[in-house]
């Protein structure tokens, strides 16, 4: 089983620098030792279901401690088939890049 997760999570009464608050919500999911990739806009999260919604829960219990408002956006993608589907996705859309250069 594979759960695929993307999580943006951010206080929202911090004003508009926030980069402090993703920054501890990125460190718990990275020591989480989940498969994970950073991005701009969210961070993907691959594991089972219990361990990728026990950082979730991590995250936003983290940011809970000092903030009245969080915004919370979660997309998941679940399969019963295998793991480490992030690189399999990635690396199935370069080699068809590669090939249509033709």
């Amino acid at each position: 089983m594979s759960v695929m997760a993307e999580l943006t999570i951010f206080p929202m009464d911090k004003g508009v620098h926030l980069s402090p608050f993703v920054a501890r919500a990125v460190a718990i999911i990275e020591k989480s030792g989940l498969v994970c990739s950073f991005g701009p806009m969210g961070t993907i999260i691959e594991g089972d279901w219990d361990e990728v919604m026990a950082v979730v829960s991590a995250c936003f219990k983290d940011l809970e401690q000092d903030s009245e408002r969080i915004s919370l956006n979660l997309k998941v993608d679940y399969n019963k088939g295998d793991a480490s589907r992030m690189t399999q996705k990635l690396e199935s859309v370069r080699t068809k890049m590669a090939g249509s250069a033709d």
